[in-house]
């Protein structure tokens, strides 16, 4: 990762979301990104080229954007189609962004064009968002990386928010994955929670 001055930047094209530029960087604002606000908060995630990624909930392609100025290949799904033509428009100018209209909870759909990835980033607003994390490690290496953005108003906002979290830890633990670190986004988004986690060899 890359750091200008206290800011979190990548290397690429800009004009994606209005974003300020440095010289051929742009910066990556942690109040429009939550792996942004993860890095910013002490988050120790390094994309690398190299890495092959999955991107569940990839909307209209701000973040999406910046990991593909790092990494190897971005599979980036979406199912909504107005978020999906803004994000065929991120990848117009990106050679490795790889886009797919599909649902995220139904990764059948997809199994057929996704490799083994290094890393599964989830950002998906259901309330199923640990079913929708479970059904995707199919793709996942062996002691690969997932990080679930948990919106936690999503999955029931009668709930404590870390009560919310507190159970999808217990369930995404259960499913196969050790999780290595859990981490509110506060100022940045508030009631998310960056939820990192390894799969099991």
């Amino acid at each position: 990762m890359i750091w200008l001055d206290g800011a979190l930047v990548s290397r690429g094209e800009g004009g994606v979301y209005g974003e300020r530029t440095v010289g051929e960087y742009r910066v990556w604002d942690p109040y429009r990104s939550k792996f942004a606000a993860y890095a910013m908060l002490g988050g120790d995630f390094d994309l690398a080229p190299g890495l092959r990624v999955l991107y569940l909930g990839a909307a209209n392609g701000t973040t999406v954007s910046h990991v593909a100025d790092y990494v190897e290949v971005a599979y980036a799904v979406e199912f909504a189609p107005r978020p999906m033509q803004d994000l065929l428009e991120v990848c117009r100018p990106r050679q490795n962004i790889v886009p797919i209209m599909a649902d995220a909870g139904r990764p059948a759909a997809y199994r057929g064009i996704v490799e083994e990835v290094d890393l599964v980033y989830q950002d998906v607003a259901q309330p199923d968002q640990v079913r929708i994390a479970l059904a995707n490690l199919l793709f996942l290496r062996p002691g690969g990386t997932f990080i679930l953005m948990l919106k936690t108003r999503s999955v029931d906002i009668r709930k404590d928010p870390r009560e919310v979290a507190e159970e999808a830890v217990r369930a995404l633990e259960e499913g196969g994955l050790a999780v290595k670190d859990v981490r509110w986004l506060e100022p940045y988004h508030r009631d998310h929670a960056a939820i990192v986690c390894e799969a099991l060899k």
